[in-house]
């Protein structure tokens, strides 16, 4: 039985579970609700709740479970020489299910699988010919763990099924037999609810947690094959596959830096100006179509921005500025997509910074008005520093998108890294170095590939620090307008 097919089985289990506590509930009142502490609909989704929700979390962990479970069995068959060298257990992992996956197809056409697994080449071919791709030639090894993994698979998926049909029953069961006239049903729902609500809160902060620690490891890995002090106070760029790497971090540091601020040079003032034309100035018939024609930049793909910083930005920056002034003739710089990441990152600006200014209340604004100030005045004294806060954030959302890119810097400005204050030079940034370190045909563990977590942890850290200088900014001026 598939997941999907079981989680429906929950639902619907759990669906007949809210029917049922409704008409019990009715019945135990003989019909007459108002003897009811709660509406016959709370005891219905008090039943649905506690019939339905327990089983889906353990179909949840199961399936998070499952896998490592799996995985840890699957290396337990393995020998030495299935791992090659500049390999890793996770890259034979990952052949295994695709083995695992091929032998199932070719069960599922009729194929002998048990004849196939004594001839490694034989089912190499027949792989083949049901369109698996391997990484590796199978190995006796590689074929005891996949037959392993589907063993496994099978017995694990009848067990969940099993157990979360009984989970099912049994919570539903016990819901229905505490449903007397007496029974506080709309708390009983409530504090489940809350319950709920504390979960979902907490899944963003460990999944924060998770891809801290998945980044720390691996970064801890790298830096037990590179020495952290040449990749923090080195400043050149140079990976080599194979050994001889230098793998300084400034220079991409820099240039992340430098592109950032030059988009938050562009979106800033626009957005911001842009949102305070909108919020106080424009009318509602030029406010209904402009906010609109502004919001399309942040549905543009950033493809699309890239190929316009290629072919239009790049070009005419270099024809009519780098070089006529001697900058460079290079159309790949950090002002072309420092000027087509601000254009994107307007709409950030501008829609946040908008809100925010129409949520400053109009008794501010009529107190000042009162006072003889003019609309600018009272803009630029009152609506403003009101307001700041959640610019801030808008900002910092801007700063947050611009730092991420990768698309238009790859288009835009090249992936060159050096240190250089010219903005007409060809630069790279942390983004676009992570995507190249990990593509490829390369050496997984190797530090030329390793350097890519190293590369994340340290832009992870730049934006918590981000968000950390927003928020003292923001805690400080709350402060002094309270």
């Amino acid at each position: 039985m598939s997941t999907g097919v079981l989680c429906l089985i929950i639902v619907m289990l759990g669906i007949a579970g809210y029917v049922l506590g409704q008409r019990r509930a009715v019945a135990s009142a003989a019909g007459d609700i108002r003897k009811l502490h709660s509406l016959p609909a709370f005891y219905g989704r008090i039943t649905f709740l506690m019939a339905a929700v327990p089983a889906l979390l353990l179909v949840v962990i199961w399936m998070l479970v499952q896998p490592v479970i799996i995985e840890q069995r699957a290396l337990s068959l393995l020998v030495a020489s299935d791992i090659p060298a500049g390999s890793s257990p996770q890259l034979v992992i990952a052949d295994v299910h695709r083995l695992a996956d091929g032998l199932t197809r070719i069960e599922a056409t009729g194929g002998d699988t048990t004849a196939l697994a004594k001839d490694p080449a034989k089912l190499k071919a027949a792989l083949a010919a049901a369109g698996v791709v391997m990484g590796h030639d199978p190995t006796p090894s590689t074929i005891a763990a996949a037959e392993a993994t589907r063993g496994m698979a099978r017995v694990s998926g009848v067990w969940l099924a099993v157990l979360a049909l009984v989970l099912v029953v049994t919570g539903g069961g016990w819901a229905l037999s505490r449903i007397v006239p007496t029974y506080r049903a709309r708390n009983a729902t409530e504090q489940f609810a809350m319950v709920l609500l504390i979960a979902a809160s907490l899944i963003a902060v460990l999944t924060t947690v998770g891809i801290v620690l998945s980044l720390l490891s691996e970064t801890l890995h790298f830096f037990r094959l590179y020495p952290a002090q040449n990749f923090f106070f080195s400043t050149v760029w140079n990976p080599k596959f194979g050994g001889g790497s230098d793998l300084g971090i400034w220079p991409l540091v820099w240039g992340t830096l430098y592109v950032s601020v030059i988009s938050l040079l562009v979106a800033v003032p626009i957005g911001l100006m842009s949102a305070i034309y909108l919020a106080e100035y424009a009318s509602k018939r030029t406010r209904s179509w402009v906010k609109p024609a502004i919001e399309v930049l942040a549905g543009i793909p950033t493809i699309v921005y890239g190929l316009f910083a290629l072919t239009t930005v790049g070009p005419m920056l270099r024809d009519w500025i780098a070089q006529p002034l001697g900058f460079g003739n290079s159309a790949s710089s950090v002002m072309t997509a420092g000027l087509v990441m601000g254009i994107m990152v307007i709409p950030f600006v501008s829609s946040l910074s908008d809100d925010i200014i129409n949520a400053v209340p109009q008794s501010l604004r009529d107190g000042s008005l009162g006072l003889g100030a003019t609309p600018s005045e009272t803009i630029r004294q009152v609506v403003l520093p009101a307001a700041l806060p959640g610019i801030v954030g808008a900002v910092l959302l801007a700063a947050s998108r611009a730092i991420g890119e990768t698309m238009i810097v790859v288009m835009g400005a090249g992936a060159a890294a050096k240190l250089s204050l010219n903005p007409f030079e060809a630069m790279t940034t942390v983004t676009v170095k992570i995507v190249s370190q990990l593509t490829g045909d390369t050496e997984f563990g190797s530090p030329e590939t390793l350097v890519a977590f190293a590369l994340g942890l340290t832009l992870f850290t730049f934006t918590l620090c981000l968000n950390i200088i927003a928020l003292v900014i923001v805690r400080k001026y709350r402060e002094q307008y309270e």
